[in-house]
């Protein structure tokens, strides 16, 4: 069997997530579907990891595993013509056997766009949480940056019952910046994230540049405690942007 490693790319807003469901239509679903056709064989993908529902991909990895001797670079290609428009294979290559794109993963980054403006954008508003009360930046950089290094994220999780995980995590970067007038974009760049984590801390950044929190983001990591962070922002501003390995 040869293992393959395609790269991803799609626009979340249609789908339940990535990992496929019985009652719902799945990235994940769409992917196998379309690689079983061409290969004329059932296919098991692996991603680097689960989007929710709404949640974007610029780059995602995964691999499957086939017998079929179609070249490699040209399966991208092949894909794509079984895919909705909405889902891309962008690459497509043979990889070592042992290769996995969840459990070999080092790295991960993922981005988080903000409208922050009065009126929405309608050109923005599938892919950005809009925010219409102006937002201290210099305020949410700052706490973001405390971000960086190694913490429990207990605060910054949503407990899965019978699913219990280990909430240390070490993010390598975090920071907010404005790329357009209106535009904040939240980056983070971590070894793992937590179920809805990404999303809890940039509902936390927000409540802070409204001013609507006394605590810091330092002092609710040392709380552990998930009623002390943020609401979870929408799942349509978040963008997995690439897997290092």
């Amino acid at each position: 069997m040869r293992n393959i490693l395609i790269e991803i790319s799609y626009d979340g807003t249609n789908y339940s997530g990535w990992q496929r469901q019985k009652n719902a239509i799945s990235i994940q679903e769409k992917i196998e579907d379309a690689i079983s056709l061409i290969c004329n064989e059932e296919i098991n993908v692996i991603a680097s990891g689960r989007t929710d529902a709404g949640v974007h991909a610029l780059s995602q990895i995964a691999n499957f595993n086939t017998s079929s001797r179609i070249d490699a670079k040209k399966f991208a290609k092949a894909i794509n013509t079984k895919l909705p428009d909405d889902i891309r294979i962008l690459s497509s290559k043979e990889v070592d056997e042992d290769f996995n794109a969840r459990f070999s993963a080092k790295k991960k980054t993922y981005v988080y766009h903000i409208l922050n403006r009065e009126i929405k954008n309608p050109f923005w508003d599938r892919y950005s949480m809009h925010i219409n009360r102006k937002l201290d930046l210099e305020l949410m950089k700052y706490n973001s940056n405390m971000l960086i290094g190694t913490h429990d994220f207990t605060s910054f999780y949503t407990y899965e019952e019978n699913n219990p995980k280990n909430t240390i995590k070490t993010i390598y970067s975090s920071d907010i910046v404005k790329i357009y007038e209106d535009i904040l974009t939240f980056s983070i760049t971590g070894d793992g994230f937590l179920y809805n984590m990404v999303r809890i801390i940039v509902g936390t950044l927000i409540e802070i540049g409204l001013h609507q929190k006394n605590d810091d983001i330092s002092q609710i990591l040392m709380y552990k405690d998930r009623i002390k962070a943020g609401a979870t922002a929408k799942a349509k501003g978040l963008f997995l942007k690439n897997v290092e390995y």
